[in-house]
This record gives structure tokens, sequence and C-alpha cells, in this order.
């Protein structure tokens, strides 16, 4: 069953200027093809029906057909008769390099630290103390909410456990603060390119979103998001400080403390994701949680963070700092979506956040592997392209193309094995066709024969005409 509908409207507007040379049927079915590769059409979405999007685009019904049964035939739409045309994915074709016949540049996220196994053996005993009580625990457990406390505290911040709230993973944290936060024509802030879910939280929750950009050479735009937030007071600033998604820049001490004086000035809820502040490979200078900072200006901060990129993506635990007041508050709305997170999965990450440290060891030395086989494979294959500066801490690398054909490159590599993330989908306006997302984290031999793909596809994906997308509202 479809999970939902778009419009004739608003697949245009996602489709912008998407003719090329060849058949309009063909060059239709790409683009929507493109669109659910990287994420920004969703799979299980019914397309608008033939006659709808013929006269939307102005074609010929014919060419509408044409279109939707070439998807069909690439696996990317199912037509059921009276139900209409829905997305789909299809499964990419095998190759040796991974279990799952991919090699994936998309998920920036390790493998399970080697303590896992043990931890997950000492959780399991540890269950059977907490099944005397009902298993639901909006909140989190003692033991868990006290070892976050603990490392904001040794970071510099210093934290009680009624200020942490454990939530189903980081996502989990962003949107409930959203919901708790935003009320529907609100204005949030956000940088732009950003996590890209982190957009969509926001969107959900009813907000405009305003951006200013960050670069990997300059860093963030100070004058221009002082003026945004200034401009529009938004009620919510969601940031990233620390090795930022998806550019791995790091906010220097003065642009920290002009963030702060400029939400605090209008009253803005500064919101930190921290899900990657600890992933240090060999940053020359570390900082305190921006809420250290805060008193000095009178901000409001909250921090976020997760354990899935330190410790392993598939504990789906997460957190909140935040003053009681605001957790009482998320907690009295959250029950409506969710009771709490596993417990099991809870005391797991306990266990291994007693070992913390030693992990972090272990992230800056894959990081920093995963980071010498792109750069050296980029230099030998893609000379031409923009690496960033320096990567000296996070999860990927914001790679300049020499041109805007980030959507075609993804659409190029996908059928070779390779799964990348396009520009486009780290944005809310369509641009960044001239980036790419590519990850440091699997092994070195999947990131350097992942490059040598991207290296034997480009000449075909810098030939294809440039797929512009566009947006029906301006971005203040």
């Amino acid at each position: 069953m479809p999970r939902g509908r778009i419009g004739a409207t608003a697949l245009a507007g996602l489709l912008g200027q998407w003719h090329g040379d060849g058949p309009a049927y063909e060059n239709l079915a790409e683009r929507i093809q493109l669109l659910l590769i990287d994420g920004r059409l969703s799979a299980d979405v019914r397309l608008p029906s033939e006659r709808e999007l013929s006269e939307r685009l102005m074609l010929s019904r014919t060419t509408i057909t044409a279109a939707y049964r070439r998807l069909r035939e690439r696996g990317y739409a199912l037509s059921v008769q009276g139900s209409g045309t829905t997305t789909k994915l299809p499964p990419t074709a095998p190759d040796s390099f991974t279990e799952g016949g991919e090699i994936d540049l998309v998920r920036a996220t390790l493998p399970a630290t080697r303590r896992l196994p043990e931890a997950a053996v000492e959780a399991t005993k540890r269950l059977a103390d907490h099944m005397t009580g009902p298993g639901y625990t909006l909140w989190g457990i003692e033991e868990l909410r006290a070892e976050i406390a603990a490392r904001y505290t040794v970071r510099g911040l210093p934290t009680d456990p009624d200020q942490i709230m454990v939530t189903t993973g980081g996502q989990s944290a962003i949107a409930l603060l959203a919901r708790t936060v935003i009320s529907r024509g609100d204005r949030a802030y956000a940088e732009s390119p950003s996590y890209p879910n982190a957009y969509d939280a926001l969107s959900l929750a009813g907000a405009r979103i305003i951006t200013s950009p960050v670069t990997t050479d300059a860093g963030w735009d100070m004058p221009a998001m002082e003026a945004a937030i200034a401009r529009t007071t938004p009620v919510m600033a969601y940031v990233m400080p620390d090795f930022h998604n998806p550019t791995s820049r790091s906010m220097s001490t003065e642009d920290r403390l002009r963030l702060l004086h400029a939400a605090a000035k209008v009253d803005t809820l500064v919101v930190v994701d921290d899900t990657t502040a600890e992933l240090d490979i060999d940053r020359s200078h570390t900082f305190p949680p921006l809420a250290a900072m805060a008193d000095q200006h009178q901000a409001r901060v909250v921090h976020i963070g997760s354990a899935s990129k330190m410790l392993w993506g598939g504990l789906r635990v997460g957190w909140i700092r935040a003053d009681p007041v605001l957790l009482t508050q998320i907690a009295s709305g959250r029950s409506a979506t969710d009771l709490g997170t596993p417990i099991w999965e809870q005391l797991v990450t306990t266990i291994l956040f007693q070992h913390l440290p030693e992990i972090l060891e272990e992230r800056a030395a894959q990081l920093a592997a995963g980071r010498a086989a792109l750069y050296h494979a980029m230099r030998e294959h893609l000379p031409d392209w923009e690496l960033p500066p320096r990567i000296d801490g996070g999860l990927s690398a914001w790679v300049g193309l020499p041109a805007p054909v980030s959507s075609q490159l993804t659409l190029a590599a996908r059928p070779h094995g390779l799964l990348v993330t396009a520009g486009p989908r780290f944005g809310v306006d369509g641009a960044y066709e001239r980036h790419l997302r590519l990850a440091i984290t699997p092994r070195p031999e999947l990131v350097r024969r992942g490059v040598e793909i991207l290296a034997e596809v480009w000449p075909r994906a810098a030939s294809t005409p440039a797929l512009a997308l566009t947006t029906s509202e301006a971005v203040v």
C-alpha cells in the first residue's frame, strides 16, 4: 500500500529542467529515477496520474505512459489497475566487494565497535534486574542517563542525570524537540548544506526553514548567519559545530560565541547536534560543548547525541541534554509516538560508554584509514575534483565536482554497484549539484574501489545535461 502521494505540481518542482538529448519519455523516466536514488523522492509513493502529469508538464499522455513504463521496466515503479503507479527501489547488481553486492558510500556509519559482543552478553545478564518493572522508560534508565551526564561533564559541561532524556536514536531526538518547540509557520534556522533528515524533521513539525552557507574552505558564513537569525527571529536553530555533516568542518571559538550572541538577542533556542562531535581523527584543538559557553551570552542551548555513529548503527539510542523543564514538556507529548527506548539497547550503550575513550581511539584509526584511502584514490583517479583542504574528524568528505552533474553521477554509478548521495540531498533548494558526499567509513579497499568506479562513470555523467532542481518557495 502506498505511504503517500505526490501531486503533479510538487513533482514538477523536483524535476526542474529535466529536458535533454534523446526522447522526452527517457529523460523524464531518468529524472524520476534520479530523485528516487538519492532520496528526494521516497519509495512507495503514488505518482500523479498520467493525465494530471501530462497537463502539468504540457506533454502528451503517450509520453507520460512511456515514461512510467520505462520506470516499471527498470524496477523503479509498480502499476496496479485502478490504483495508479507507485515508486519502488530495485536491488542493485551484485558485486564482489560487499556481502550485499554494493559498495555503499551513502551511509556514513562505522561497523560495530569490537567491544560490542561482550557488551551484548553482559547487557543480557543485567536485563533481569529490570524485569520486575514495567519496561517503559520515557526518560531512559538511570544507569545510562548517569553515563551520558558524566561524559558531558568530562568534556567540560557539568551535567546532572535529570538533564538527560534517552531517545530512540538521534533522529528521534531532533523530531521530539522540533514537535515540542515549533508551531506550524514558525521559522527554524539550519546550516546549508546539512543533515537532510534534520530538514525533514523541521519541515514535518511545520517550520519554514531559513539557511546560511557552510563551505569546506571558509567554514561558516557568520555575517550571513547573524543576519538570517536577526531578520527572521527563528524559534530554533539546528547546528553541527563539530565535524559538521557533510563538510566535516568545525566552528572556531569566535564563531561559536557569535552564534550564541546572535541567538540570545532574539531568544532563539540553539539545538546542537553532537552526533559526530567526538569522532576526532587528529584535530589540533578540542572544544567544550557549546552550552558550556552559553552563560556569558544568556543563550538557551540544547544538545542532542547518538550512540549510532560512535558505537554501532544498530543501537538505536540517542539523547537530549536540556533543562529539566523542557524535558518534561517533551515527555508529556512523547507517548503519542513512542513509549521509550528498548532497555536492552540502553544497557548495551551503558556498558560501552564505560569504555568510550578506548572506542574513540578505535574509531579514529578506522576513519584515518578511510580518509587516507579516499585522498590517495582521488588524487590518482580524479585529480580535477576538489577535495576538502582537511578532514580532521567526522565521517565523510564533501567533494567538489568540475560540473553540476552530481545527480547524474549518482545514477551512473548505481548499475556498477556503487551507492553515493548526490549533493542536492543536503540542501533545501536543489543546490549542490557540484558536490558529492562520500563516506570515509567503509574499509579502505572499498573506498578505493568506489573512487575507481566514479572515475569510470564520470565521462558519461559529465556529458549529460545537468539536472537543475527548483523549489516553489524562496529561502529567506
